[in-house]
């Protein structure tokens, strides 16, 4: 908090206090004009309902005095007046990291069960699955979806086409380090026949409708730059997480200018490293979770884009 913030909610606390007190001691006593039992503040509601011009009656006057005097503990006790910590020490931070490490505390006693056992059993494992469900649902729904089954440039976890490899390990790595992927522009190599004719050799690999001419001469221009990563039959390189390109599996579209687009401008996709953020347990129940969905198994491979 700044300097000027600070005292600026020191005064407004003092003037509302202080406002607060002078209106009841101002409005609590009657004035001469007031002498007369029947007076009426003048106003009149529904014709005949009129209300009287009289001080407040002596239990709520002092009702109101004591929610000031509760005010001035309160700024006392807590947080409130400016920078002033109060007497208590109490902050929302601390309150919120004591709650947290109490319900972690219960949360290890539960997730120790699971902490030994290797991931293809946890995969099939009722109690482990619906953890590792929730964990998914509050940090990887987001991007994947609710259902796992991805959206475009997130991949879909609830089949068996794997980008980086799909045996458990590769998997618990993936979701532990995080992955990025880069695939670069060529754009500018190929030029504009060019990428048309790399399109098309790639939607022949994986049964697509295309222009066979073009996919023929599409064929050397892909031997000639894009086996590196792709392999020679474009069924792709977990190690590089270079995407097999025979499937039916596409990550960024299959449409022709979906493709062109990933070719010219290249892609740069980002799986962040959650192991920090969950925690060992929690990243290899998820990681089990995702496992049961895809039915990998422990030699799983494959691409997805």
């Amino acid at each position: 908090m700044s300097e000027g913030m600070n005292w600026l909610v020191i005064l407004l606390a003092v003037a509302n206090v202080v406002g607060c007190v002078w209106l009841l001691i101002a409005t609590a006593r009657s004035r001469p004009e007031d002498k007369d039992a029947t007076a009426t503040t003048g106003h009149a509601w529904d014709g005949d309902l009129v209300e009287y011009n009289k001080p407040l009656p002596r239990w709520w006057l002092w009702l109101f005095l004591g929610t000031v005097a509760f005010a001035v503990v309160y700024l006392v006790l807590y947080p409130g007046f400016g920078r002033y910590e109060g007497t208590l020490g109490w902050n929302q931070y601390k309150d919120h990291d004591r709650d947290a490490a109490v319900a972690e505390e219960k949360a290890q006693a539960i997730l120790s069960r699971f902490r030994d056992r290797p991931l293809p059993q946890l995969a099939g494992d009722l109690e482990a699955q619906a953890i590792g469900r929730n964990v998914f649902a509050n940090n990887c729904a987001t991007c994947h979806g609710s259902d796992a089954r991805g959206n475009p440039g997130f991949p879909n976890l609830a089949d068996n086409d794997w980008i980086w490899g799909g045996a458990p390990e590769q998997v618990l790595t993936t979701i532990r380090e995080g992955r990025i992927a880069a695939m670069p522009p060529l754009g500018a190599a190929l030029g504009e026949a060019g990428v048309n004719e790399v399109v098309n050799y790639v939607r022949s690999l994986s049964d697509l409708p295309h222009d066979a001419r073009a996919a023929e001469a599409g064929s050397a221009r892909f031997a000639t730059l894009c086996v590196a990563c792709h392999g020679p039959t474009g069924t792709g390189n977990p190690i590089l997480g270079a995407p097999d390109l025979t499937n039916d599996a596409w990550l960024y579209g299959s449409d022709p200018q979906d493709i062109a687009d990933s070719i010219n401008y290249g892609r740069n996709g980002q799986m962040p490293a959650h192991g920090p953020i969950l925690g060992e347990d929690r990243v290899r129940l998820v990681a089990a979770y995702v496992l049961h969905l895809s039915g990998a198994s422990d030699d799983s491979q494959g691409g997805s884009r």
